[in-house]
């Protein structure tokens, strides 16, 4: 039996994805520039993705821009804000995604710009009074902070960080990757300037995503050499991929709260059964369904002297997980997320993503394998 539990990595694509993406591959080639009938096809398949998106997050679609991806988002809302907003520092903490954290700090160096981080406790929440504290201060400031953790879970409360940004003039962004697909966002409400996403997150293609950018928020364009995307992206649009993503979507909030109950009892399922299994387990970050991203569990485990070996050992029995994130896991640094709370660095720990598609026995096979890994000692 093979088991994926790595689906905050990236997901498999749904196959009406799949179907829906196909016959554009095949029929429909057009340039969305030209004018003529091959193009004028692809633009309608182009803008009528983007007025579906809109529609689902409560949106103007000129609010949508296409883009890669996460990480391009990211750095797309960045460094609109750094060099053409005139933010002259950034808020933000140690546990972003490097796509945030990496950005922040080549920005203070070729822009000069400062960098602040948030205390954390060892949940990795914010202070919110710490946050209210510094954004009195008159400095031009961007409060960048990722809504879901990717690694621990831990769920930023949005809406209060957001009108504290709107109540002091600042602009904010959240790397909004984890949790567009998995939780409603209701955009004429939530005042935000940016938000990012990734369609391979909730089963759609890989290459593709979104920045969105608040209509109240003036940027000028972000990629040069073309008119697409509103002016700000350069580039001819991967029309498959954007009708991918909003299948996903589309298919992500059909059945949103079936969706969250059956992959919360999951995750609630794993924690008991680890409990019960293991007599020194602990899981990192927020646990609870109101304070947690319900599709991630981050587990320190009991230590061993191979610890170095779980990981390897769990993929040699068919279960596929993380250590941390799937965009650094390959390196030999530890987990920045993990120093950040400071998490007992020398136990191992797994992290643990699901999606709708797992099944409590593939839940079952996992556990069977990790405790018999430990029977074993590795």
């Amino acid at each position: 039996m093979n088991v994926y539990l790595d689906n905050a990595a990236t997901t498999p694509v749904a196959p009406e994805v799949v179907e829906a993406m196909t016959p554009v591959l095949f029929n429909t080639f057009g340039n969305p520039s030209s004018t003529h009938a091959f193009g004028r096809q692809a633009k309608a398949l182009l803008e009528n993705s983007r007025r579906s998106i809109a529609q689902t997050l409560r949106c103007s679609p000129s609010e949508i821009i296409f883009t890669s991806g996460g990480t391009e988002a990211d750095n797309m809302a960045l460094h609109a804000a750094v060099t053409q907003l005139g933010v002259q520092r950034i808020i933000t903490t140690r546990i972003e995604h490097h796509a945030v954290g990496h950005t922040a700090e080549a920005l203070k160096v070729t822009n000069g710009i400062e960098v602040c981080y948030l205390s954390l406790d060892q949940k990795g929440n914010i202070d919110l009074n710490e946050l209210e504290s510094l954004l009195k201060e008159p400095t031009k400031t961007l409060v960048s902070l990722m809504h879901a953790n990717n690694e621990i879970a831990t769920l930023l409360p949005l809406e209060a960080v957001a009108q504290l940004c709107r109540q002091y003039g600042v602009i904010f962004h959240s790397d909004t990757v984890q949790t567009i697909g998995h939780y409603s966002f209701d955009l004429s409400v939530i005042d935000i300037d940016f938000i990012t996403c990734a369609a391979h997150k909730f089963h759609g293609p890989k290459g593709i995503g979104f920045l969105y950018v608040n209509k109240k928020t003036r940027v000028n364009p972000l990629i040069h050499g073309g008119s697409q995307e509103r002016g700000l992206r350069g580039g001819t649009e991967n029309i498959a991929g954007v009708v991918g993503l909003a299948k996903a979507i589309e298919l992500a909030y059909t059945d949103l709260e079936a969706h969250q109950t059956h992959v919360w009892g999951l995750k609630s399922y794993m924690m008991s059964r680890l409990q019960a299994i293991f007599e020194d387990v602990q899981f990192y970050g927020e646990t609870s369904y109101e304070k947690a991203l319900y599709t991630v569990l981050n587990v320190c485990l009991p230590a061993t002297s191979k610890a170095g070996l779980l990981l390897f050992t769990l993929d040699l029995k068919g279960v596929a997980v993380s250590g941390g994130s799937a965009c650094t896991s390959g390196a030999t640094k530890g987990s920045h997320v993990l120093e950040g709370i400071g998490a007992d660095m020398t136990r191992p720990n797994a992290r643990f993503s699901f999606s709708r598609f797992t099944t409590r026995d593939e839940i079952d096979y996992a556990l069977k394998q990790l405790q018999e890994v430990y029977q074993k000692n590795l």
